[in-house]
C-alpha cells in the first residue's frame, strides 16, 4: 500500500494538512481550484525573477480563503540575514498589491443602512515564514539532485550527497531517494534507489514528507522521488 498511493494524501488529517483551505459551492469548485494554481504560479515566478537576492528557494504556499480575508503563507529559504534585510523590503513591496489587484474576487454584500447590495473586495494577508533547515524538505533535496545531474555528476554520487545533507537536519530519522529513467545514458530505463534509516510508509501515524520531481536531461526525462521520515514534534 505504501508504494501505490501518495504518502501525503494517505496521511491527510493525521500528520499532514491541506495546502489549500476553503469551501465552495460545487459549481464554483473548479474556478477556485484554478485560481489557487494561478496564485501559486504567479508567486513562484515573482520570487524567481524579482526576489533572487533575498530568497534562495521557495518551499510551499498555503492558501486559506475566508469570506472577508484571504490568508497566504509563503515558506521560503532566506538568504543570509544581512543580505535578506537589505533586499527583501525593496524586492517584495509590489507582491501583495499585485496579488490583491489580480486575484482578489469582488463579493456582493447587503448593506442594511442603504438597503442595497454593495461590492466588497476581501482583504489579503501575506505572511512570510523562514525555513532555516532547507535540506529537511524533499523538494530542496530534489532540486539539489537535479542540479547535480545537469552538471553530469554520477547519479549515485548525487543521491549519496543528498542523503548526507538530509541527515544533518534535526529530527530526520530516515530518508529514501529514488531515481527512474535512462540513468547514465543507458538504452534501457531502470529504477535505482538508496535508503538510510527507517522509512515506514505503511504506518499512517509516521510523519513522512514526500516529493516527486521530474528533470529533463539530454538522455530524456528522469523522475526523482524522495521520502523523508521526520520525528514528530
Amino acid at each position: 500500500m505504501g508504494q501505490k498511493i501518495n504518502p501525503l494524501g494517505l496521511r491527510l488529517g493525521t500528520t499532514q494538512s491541506h495546502h489549500s483551505l476553503w469551501f465552495a459551492k460545487p459549481k464554483n469548485y473548479s474556478k477556485e481550484l484554478q485560481e489557487d494554481e494561478k496564485i501559486r504560479y504567479y508567486i513562484k515566478i515573482y520570487v524567481e525573477k524579482k526576489m533572487t537576492s533575498s530568497v534562495i528557494a521557495l518551499i510551499r504556499i498555503e492558501i486559506e480563503k475566508g469570506s472577508d480575508v484571504t490568508t497566504m503563507k509563503i515558506y521560503i529559504v532566506p538568504a543570509p540575514e544581512e543580505v535578506f534585510n537589505k533586499h527583501y523590503r525593496r524586492e517584495s513591496k509590489n507582491l501583495q498589491p499585485n496579488l490583491q489587484k489580480k486575484f482578489a474576487s469582488v463579493n456582493q454584500k447587503f448593506d442594511f443602512k442603504t438597503g442595497k447590495r454593495i461590492s466588497v473586495m476581501p482583504k489579503l494577508n501575506l505572511t512570510l515564514i523562514k525555513i532555516f533547515e532547507p535540506y529537511r524538505h524533499p523538494k530542496i533535496l530534489a532540486e539539489f539532485i537535479s542540479g547535480q545531474l545537469q552538471e553530469r555528476i554520477p547519479f549515485r554520487k548525487a543521491m549519496k550527497k543528498a542523503i548526507e545533507l538530509a541527515k544533518q537536519a534535526k529530527n530526520t530519522k530516515g530518508i529514501r531517494v529514488q531515481i527512474a529513467g535512462r540513468l547514465g545514458g543507458k538504452e534501457i530505463a531502470r529504477v535505482e534507489w538508496i535508503r538510510e534509516g527507517r522509512v515506514p510508509l505503511q504506518t499512517i501515524q509516521a510523519k513522512i514528507d514526500y516529493c516527486s520531481y521530474p528533470i529533463r536531461t539530454i538522455y530524456g526525462v528522469l523522475g526523482i522521488k524522495i521520502w523523508i521520515f521526520i520525528d514528530g514534534e
